[in-house]
């Protein structure tokens, strides 16, 4: 391959990624703040480097997978930041769920050393990454995303192009984290509902994930909350909580009322409350469950 790619943040979800480039005959630097993550690519022939700037080339490209907007800015605006060494004609892939505002300043921040900022998030759990089957949203400069459009399409089932406005991509991908969260917090209710009127979870669960709600996000997270099946978290509690505060950020920013997500911050962070930060984000049906008074055991 012409490429060669430096990849930042090795999470459940970068792994997988950074995996299927390297089986793609991409040539591959990795960077993980915890090394110890990074050791498996290493294997199938990574070049493992011990801080963010040696993944970059000058006119490379850098994709990041990170889990917050600090984490994101701390290897782009931090010293020795990546950009310098990227220079003119060098792109930084951003696959991370931030801020509309952060993507836009980290696009400003760019422009002043000629590197092209592309927002690439992605929908899917770590299994749809293994698997090649992400959904990726896409926004920036057009010559930058026709460059790394091939890479992109190693990852995912399909890419959505929303234009050149660096930020784009940011609103999309939170538009639909809150409709996934909103989904969570519809199956928990319904599913509370039959249970407590009799109706087995798990067979209403699969009823309606043949019929009426025949998708991925109706299907998966029926079957999690029916047999709540938690662990291994494929998205954790904490990253949900995160992921709902930037949507009613960008909403109050633009003054849109959002009163489901404003019910879905106080279940999160009632969940949180009771140690649940590290299982996956759709044990806020546990809340669900016992103010209902049903009993979920120890989780």
């Amino acid at each position: 391959m012409a490429e060669r790619i430096g990849f930042i943040g090795l999470g459940q979800m970068g792994q997988a990624m950074a995996s299927n480039l390297l089986r793609d005959g991409y040539s591959l630097r990795v960077y993980n703040r915890t090394s110890e993550k990074a050791a498996a690519l290493a294997g199938q022939g990574a070049k493992l480097v011990l801080h963010p700037i040696q993944t970059a080339e000058p006119g490379g490209i850098v994709i990041t997978s990170l889990a917050s907007d600090h984490a994101v800015e701390s290897v782009v605006l931090g010293d020795q930041g990546l950009l310098d060494r990227l220079g003119p004609n060098g792109i930084h892939v951003s696959m991370s769920t931030i801020a509309p505002a952060t993507a836009r300043r980290l696009a400003e921040h760019h422009q002043k050393y000629q590197v092209s900022y592309v927002a690439a998030p992605v929908f899917g759990r770590p299994e749809a990454a293994a698997a090649r089957q992400l959904w990726i949203v896409l926004s920036g400069p057009q010559a930058a995303k026709e460059r790394v459009r091939p890479i992109l399409a190693v990852l995912g089932q399909g890419l959505f192009d929303f234009g050149e406005t660096a930020w784009a991509a940011n609103i999309v991908k939170l538009c639909g984290n809150f409709l996934i969260a909103t989904a969570i917090e519809a199956i928990g209710e319904a599913l509370v509902l039959a249970e407590k009127n009799g109706i087995d979870r798990v067979r209403l669960a699969d009823m309606l994930g043949q019929t009426l709600f025949a998708c991925p996000v109706y299907q998966g997270y029926g079957q999690r909350i029916a047999t709540d099946r938690y662990e291994p978290a494929g998205f954790r509690l904490a990253l949900g909580l995160k992921d709902v505060d930037l949507v009613l950020q960008t909403a109050a920013s633009t003054q849109v009322p959002m009163p489901v997500a404003s019910l879905l911050h106080d279940r999160f962070v009632a969940a949180m409350a009771k140690g649940r930060s590290d299982i996956d984000w759709a044990a806020i049906a546990l809340g669900i469950a016992e103010d209902a008074g049903l009993e979920r055991g120890n989780r």
